[in-house]
């Protein structure tokens, strides 16, 4: 009985590992035809990205990961209606906008780094790595929607400059113009109104 149960184990692992290694589409097929546990697979991949999406609206990591739970809910049942036109983050992106979105408009009725070859604002291994993010997501509060949606979907969701142009619907020269000017205001903001505080970072 053991050794069974250990080969079904291994089994299940090396399918795990394959599904790890498809294209979104190809994953997407497997859970349409029946393979409900392949969509762990998706989920894996983009919890990072809906999460950081999700604390961009909500402010608050708690309800963001109610979001981000809610929104792959959400998604898994309306899988069917992914028709493949666009990538799969986008389609993701739109899902997590609206839940949160719809989450906030219920509620109220009842010196860092911005090199552009990097896609993290904020240094790997920082020890202050979590006081420098609370500090930016302040920050980003001070910038118009459209400035601090590229800046959060290039730096903290980490989607290349293609991507972000994808998922906002602008050409490429035209993201690179507005994440320049996005970073510029942003870089102002936190000389302006943190002084004090990156200090102390």
């Amino acid at each position: 009985m053991y050794h069974l149960v250990t080969y079904i184990y291994n089994i299940a692992s090396i399918n795990r590992d394959m599904q790890e290694h498809l294209q979104d589409p190809d994953i997407i097929k497997q859970v349409l035809g029946g393979q409900q546990h392949a969509y762990s697979v998706l989920v894996e991949r983009y919890q990072h990205f809906v999460f950081t999406i999700a604390l961009r609206h909500v402010k608050n990591r708690e309800e963001a990961e109610d979001m981000a739970q809610e929104t792959f809910i959400k998604a898994y049942r309306s899988l069917a209606d992914f028709k493949g036109d666009s990538k799969f983050s986008t389609w993701l992106y739109v899902i997590t906008n609206n839940t949160c979105m719809s989450h906030t408009r219920k509620k109220k009725t009842d010196t860092i780094s911005l090199d552009e070859e990097h896609h993290t604002i904020i240094a790997e291994g920082s020890k202050d790595s979590r006081s420098q993010k609370a500090l930016i997501q302040k920050a980003l509060d001070h910038l118009p929607d459209a400035d601090a949606q590229i800046i959060t979907l290039f730096y903290l969701a980490e989607q290349s400059l293609e991507e972000t142009g994808q998922i906002l619907g602008l050409s490429l020269s035209n993201v690179k113009v507005r994440l320049f000017r996005a970073r510029q205001k942003l870089r102002e903001i936190l000389e302006l109104k943190y002084k004090e505080e990156l200090k102390h970072l």
